[in-house]
Order: C-alpha cells, then sequence, then structure tokens
C-alpha cells in the first residue's frame, strides 16, 4: 500500500473504532454523592481523555476480520482500554514515573491528588473484568476465556510483572533479552489480548490457525510500537507527543536505545511491521489490520 493510503485507512478505522468504544465508556462513572463523587470524576478524567485506541480498536478489528460483529466485541474491547487507562494513572504517580502529563493534559494525580489516582485505577482495573463477563453477545465458555485472558495479561503474569522488570532496569543494567521480555509483559500483553478477546468475540477457538496468526501479529506490533515510543522519547516534544519526554533517561531506563542508534532501532520496528504484515496478510479483509501495523511505525505520537 502506498503511504498516503495506509495512513488514511489506519487513521480512518482509529477514528471509527474509537467512536464505538467511547459510546460505550461514556457511560460510565457518571454516579456518585457528596462523599464520593470524586471517584467518578477522577476516573472519566483519564478514561475519557482520548488517545489512539489502539488497544480496543485491535480488538474490534480482529472481530470484523474472522467474520463477527463489532458490537459483540465491544464489552471486551472496553475492558482492554479500562485495563490501559487505569496502567496509565498508576505509571505516573511519583513512585512510579513521576509524570506530569498524559494526553496533553495534567496527569490524574496531579489533578486528584494521588489517593484519588491510585483508587481510580484500582476501579478501572476491577471493573475491567466486569465489563468482559458481561458481554452477552458471546457465548458464556467465550466470556470465561476472555476474563482468564486479560487476568493474565493484566497481573502478574503480564503488565505488573513488566512494571517490575521496568523498575528493577532503573537500577541495573538488563540484557537485551532481559529487555525484550520486560516489554513483552508490561507493552505486548495487554496488545497480545487485545487481538485475542477480538478473535474470541468472532467465535474463533483458542488452538484456531486464525488465533494463531492474531498472535503472531500482535506480538510483532506490540514489540515495534514499544520501539517506536522508546525513539520518541529520546527524540520528540511534549507538544508533539502529548506526554512528558526524556523521561527514560532521567530515570536510567533500559530502552532499545541502550542497544542500539535511532537508525538502528526504526529498522528494527520496521521488520517487525513487515513481518506482522506478511502474518495476516493471508486473510481477505486483512488491509485495515496491515495499515494499522504500519501506520504505527512511523507514527510521530
Amino acid at each position: 500500500m502506498e503511504q498516503v493510503n495506509y495512513d488514511a485507512l489506519a487513521k480512518g478505522l482509529l477514528k471509527e473504532d474509537a467512536a464505538l468504544v467511547e459510546g460505550l465508556l461514556d457511560t460510565l462513572y457518571r454516579g456518585g454523592g457528596r462523599c464520593d463523587a470524586v471517584l467518578d470524576r477522577s476516573e472519566r478524567y483519564s478514561l475519557m481523555a482520548g488517545g489512539k485506541r489502539v488497544r480496543p480498536a485491535l480488538t474490534l478489528e480482529f472481530c470484523r476480520l474472522f467474520g463477527g460483529r463489532p458490537e459483540d466485541a465491544l464489552p471486551f474491547a472496553a475492558a482492554v482500554e479500562m485495563i490501559h487507562t487505569f496502567s496509565l494513572i498508576h505509571d505516573d504517580l511519583p513512585c512510579m514515573d513521576d509524570d506530569d502529563l498524559r494526553r496533553g493534559r495534567p496527569t490524574n494525580h496531579k489533578v486528584f491528588g494521588e489517593a484519588y489516582a491510585l483508587l481510580a485505577g484500582d476501579g478501572l482495573a476491577l471493573d475491567a473484568f466486569g465489563m468482559a463477563a458481561s458481554n452477552e453477545r458471546v457465548t458464556p465458555e467465550a466470556r470465561a476465556q476472555a476474563v482468564l485472558l486479560l487476568s493474565r495479561a493484566a497481573g502478574s503474569d503480564g503488565m505488573v510483572r513488566g512494571q517490575v522488570m521496568d523498575m528493577f532496569g532503573e537500577q541495573n543494567t538488563l540484557t537485551y533479552e532481559e529487555l525484550l521480555a520486560l516489554h513483552a509483559h508490561k507493552t505486548g500483553a495487554l496488545i497480545r489480548v487485545a487481538a485475542q478477546l477480538g478473535c474470541l468475540a468472532a467465535g474463533i477457538s483458542m488452538d484456531s490457525p486464525k488465533m494463531a496468526a492474531a498472535v503472531g501479529y500482535a506480538e510483532r506490533i506490540g514489540l515495534a510500537f514499544q520501539v517506536v515510543d522508546d525513539v520518541l522519547d529520546a527524540t520528540s516534544t511534549p507538544e508533539a507527543l502529548g506526554k512528558s519526554v526524556g523521561g527514560d533517561a532521567e530515570h536510567h531506563k533500559n530502552t532499545f536505545l541502550s542497544f542500539k542508534s535511532v537508525a538502528e532501532a526504526e529498522a528494527y520496528a520496521d521488520r517487525l511491521t513487515a513481518g506482522a504484515v506478511e502474518i495476516i496478510s493471508a486473510y481477505e479483509g486483512s488491509e485495515r489490520l496491515s495499515a494499522l501495523a504500519l501506520y504505527l511505525a512511523v507514527r510521530k505520537a
């Protein structure tokens, strides 16, 4: 595909899918009284702050690719975005990355304080499993599998473990293999489960070649996404990125630029992206997911 074509296609599908998932997310956290309304405000502040919504888009797109209806995957997509938002709130806390800016505005704890930010993240994380379990458009077996996969991706076997490895790396030099394992957990696990949940919503079994293709695609774009993120943190600006930059160096983090030059890192992201496109191209209608992979590899924010 020509760049202009995949760029427009990817931006169009992200806008389309974001509108779907935000329609559901916007119905959440509208309650509370004098004593507890701050919880809803804090949760909505971060949940409705925009962003590319890449993870829920993957859920919806894989459901589409394999013959499902996006509406069938919508609760799963919302659950993934709730988990992602919880992780951003907690990552930004002073005890973690201590960031002041997220998606172009002050981080949650800068607005609501650390305690409310912590609780908002807790609420989003736990509510996500209820959201996935409430998806009555799929079979009970698919719901149960989705909750299991989401737990593994978000918890001690996935994203949380990746965060611990990242913190360890602030005080220690990681090997390249350890860096790959870190990002397979911290970034890759949630991207992978987003694709898997879309497949489940389309009725695809865990042992299907289609599920394997979705995982292969997601693992490659997840790693490419992190490589590009490392490059942008070192080369972009807060205005362009919508969040603080230079934090990796400030916190002495191990990144792909610890092992590669910017040009080498960008070439590696391109190879991963090409591999993802090759895996998915065997399926009719894969142009949307191919465009998304190509777009993410050259993103500037």
